[in-house]
């Protein structure tokens, strides 16, 4: 497996040509680069003007490898060839790394880049790419992956000290600022570094970490002294609101990350950015906060590819149940207003949102047989809206990253009347839904009070919470809360609530039983409950190898829009557009039936008859557009003619992906077994007159956008808003995605 590194852009306030003399100083070798033993140039090029360099060096690296290792490889260094482009005209350093030793069993390739910072051009920016692919190394690959990365991860971490340190000693000598060069500028000669010795090869992929470690300068020093200039007035302070707009993509700066994410080790940051640029291209401007990012990614121990699929389900899941304007849409019933004994009150030590749960106090038979479980969960997943909004509040407020917050769980009064089935099995539910929504936003919980009867509701609970969750459990029980260790250690004096004995008065409501006058039928609460989880306008279809699924559409006036929106949950697909002037006429159900199944799946439906010839009985709109697992699609057709238009999402397969000769459900009954055979995609569709495509275009692209998770600000440029597609109102066009 290739293991890549996408580094956050990294910014240094000085000009890129005193940034370049700092880099000339690592070479030809570096004190500070131990592994760094010796560098030649091999090549270089200057044009005529001066205005550009190239140069090619030969670097050796002794990588901190197991000696058995290098006894086994038979070399004692490594050696990376660099060639590095410098345009002082353009104020830009391109460099790319590979390695010699050992290249046709591990393939290290690394990009650099300087530049000058898009709206401060007294500053430069920094980023690098690295992959690592690691074919074959004496049956050792896996041994030499997990070293190499590590000591890449440590050098990428050092590379901006060393950089710095550089800085401070050119202007501990003097040296604040390097002439930009102008065209009657004349090339600089080179300090030219020793030759190296010629040495047997060495490990490569231990390799992997020196590859990024030494991203090579090439500029020629200027010893003239003047003060730096101050900071553009437009970009100070060090909130990282350094935006940088105007860049060609969203990119996040590595201050910001800092400012507002946390520490991230390299590599970790690195999955960061490579899943939000995923969700760039695949999700278009709907793509959740960083915050949010990140917790799906610590969720699963910075796991790309199971991070992803967990993130995705959530956005599709949020997508489907208006998740994003629950806290504008949502009113607490007043039963749940007088009697849910849960509510904010402060914050805790760390700056963290602190939520109240009187649960002991809670009647929860009652809530359910008043209210109904789906309801009550809607309740819970408009606690934790609120809770990301307030936690964004106080990372503003304390400075400092705060992604979580701490709830405090009262049990006092807790017994067996709390462990009723339904009740049970509704917390159950409520739990299922908010591990797989919202990972990593408990910070800690406090469980205070816990009565003998706990033991049998945790160990009912405890299996469907996450092990992370669980170690951020701190359970107390009588009056240990208020020991050494206790209540005090987590959450400020003054503010710990009178029920618990504190002075601070606490608004959370005291619960106590629900009138059965409030309680509703088992038909009643039935039908709520399906009303709050069917108010979407999103419909729900499978697709299976041989059995599309085609949804139709009756068009009367020519000159109609055809608009759509659809998610990929699982698979890939093709999706197709074909227009018949007859109607097709829909599978009978007897005929599905025969074979012992009603439809693969019960959401899938085939309109085009087998007999139908594809140029005679239908035609093909619009060219054939293969979607991907995770993509979200919007798009529109303008028709040219009235008649049957048939949307079809249809299973990818490379090998008989033609639009004839499609085969129906009796042809595939024994491949519809296989769940690897099986696509899932959610969709909606409408259809507009031409004079209303206008205005409506841009309400139908945001449909199910991440209001509430939508990324405020990266750090280089505003995220935009999701892509309008103007040339949708001037021609048949299929999809912007």
């Amino acid at each position: 497996m290739v293991q890549k590194y996408q580094s956050p852009v990294r910014v240094y306030k000085h000009p890129f040509e005193l940034v370049m003399a700092a880099y000339e100083r690592r070479f030809p070798t570096c004190h500070l680069i131990p592994m760094f033993v010796a560098s030649d140039v091999v090549d270089e090029e200057n044009s005529e003007d001066g205005s550009t360099q190239k140069i090619e060096r030969r670097c050796a690296l002794d990588v901190d490898a197991p000696r058995l290792l290098k006894r086994i490889a038979g070399v004692d260094y490594v050696y990376f060839s660099q060639k590095n482009t410098l345009n002082r005209k353009e104020r830009t350093l391109h460099i790319e790394s590979h390695n010699e030793t050992f290249s046709n069993r591990v393939i290290i390739h690394e990009t650099c880049c300087y530049s000058v910072h898009p709206e401060n051009e007294d500053w430069t920016c920094f980023e690098q790419t690295a992959s690592l692919d690691i074919k074959s190394f004496f049956g050792f690959e896996s041994t030499v992956e997990k070293i190499a990365m590590k000591q890449y991860a440590s050098s990428i971490k050092k590379g901006k000290e060393i950089i710095e340190f550089y800085l401070k000693e050119l202007e501990d000598e003097g040296i604040t600022q390097v002439p930009r060069w102008t065209p009657s500028s004349l090339p600089l000669p080179l300090p030219r570094p020793t030759r190296l010795d010629t040495s047997p090869p060495v490990l490569p992929e231990l390799a992997v970490t020196p590859a990024v470690s030494i991203p090579l300068p090439t500029d020629a020093k200027d010893s003239s002294s003047q003060d730096t200039k101050q900071d553009n007035s437009a970009l100070q302070a060090d909130s990282l609101t350094d935006i940088l707009a105007g860049t060609p993509e969203d990119k996040l700066d590595a201050d910001y990350i800092k400012r507002y994410l946390g520490d991230l080790t390299p590599l970790q940051e690195s999955c960061l950015i490579r899943l939000r640029k995923w969700l760039q291209e695949t999700h278009k401007g709907k793509i959740p906060k960083d915050e949010h990012i990140l917790r799906f990614l610590r969720a699963r121990d910075f796991n790309m590819d199971k991070a992803r699929e967990i993130l995705c389900q959530s956005l599709t899941w949020r997508k489907q149940h208006q998740v994003d304007y629950l806290l504008e849409t949502w009113t607490s019933p007043q039963v749940l207003q007088d009697y849910y004994t849960g509510g904010w009150h402060h914050h805790d030590r760390d700056g963290r949102p602190l939520y109240i749960l009187r649960l002991g106090q809670m009647d929860t038979k009652g809530l359910v047989r008043a209210l109904g479980e789906e309801s009550l969960l809607r309740h819970v997943l408009s606690i934790n809206e609120e809770g990301l909004r307030r936690c964004e509040e106080n990372t503003k407020v304390f400075g400092r990253p705060i992604s979580c917050w701490t709830c405090l769980v009262d049990l006092e009064g807790l017994n067996m009347r709390h462990l009723w089935r339904p009740g049970v099995k509704a917390l159950l539910r409520i739990i299922e839904v908010v591990e797989a929504n919202y990972p990593e936003t408990l910070g800690r919980l406090l469980i205070l009070r816990a009565p003998r009867v706990f033991p049998v509701l945790w160990t009912l609970v405890s299996p469907f919470i996450d092990e992370n969750t669980r170690k951020k459990f701190l359970i107390y029980a009588g009056n240990d809360y208020q020991g050494p260790g206790g209540l005090v250690d987590y959450i400020d004096k003054e503010i710990i609530p009178d029920f618990l004995g504190g002075e601070c008065m606490c608004e959370v409501p005291e619960g106590g039983l629900v009138p059965k006058s409030m309680y509703r039928t088992a038909e009643e609460l039935e039908n709520e409950d399906v009303r709050l989880w069917t108010e979407t306008i999103y419909q729900s279809a499978s697709v299976f190898k041989g059995a599309p699924h085609e949804v139709l559409i009756e068009i009367i006036d020519a000159s109609s829009v055809i608009t759509w929106d659809f998610d990929m949950c699982k698979g890939d697909v093709v999706f197709n557009i074909y227009h018949s002037k007859r109607a097709p006429q829909p599978p009978r159900k007897e005929a599905l039936g025969a074979h012992g199944i009603t439809s693969p799946g019960g959401n899938n439906v085939q309109l085009i008859d087998k007999s139908w010839t594809l140029g005679q009985d239908y035609s093909m709109v619009e060219s054939p557009l293969t979607c991907k697992e995770g993509e979200s699609v919007q798009g529109s057709h303008i028709t040219r003619w009235p008649g049957f238009y048939i949307l079809q999402w249809k299973f990818y397969n490379m090998a008989a992906c033609s639009a004839t000769n499609l085969p129906r459900v009796d042809d595939v009954l024994a491949t519809l077994q296989v769940s690897s055979h099986k696509c899932k995609v959610m969709y909606y569709t409408e259809v507009l007159g031409s004079e209303d495509f206008r205005t409506a275009c841009c309400d139908v692209q945001s449909l199910g956008s991440m209001t509430s998770l939508e990324s405020s600000h990266s750090g280089f440029s505003q995220l935009s808003a999701a892509t309008t597609s103007s040339s949708q109102s001037q021609s048949s066009s299929m999809i912007s995605r």
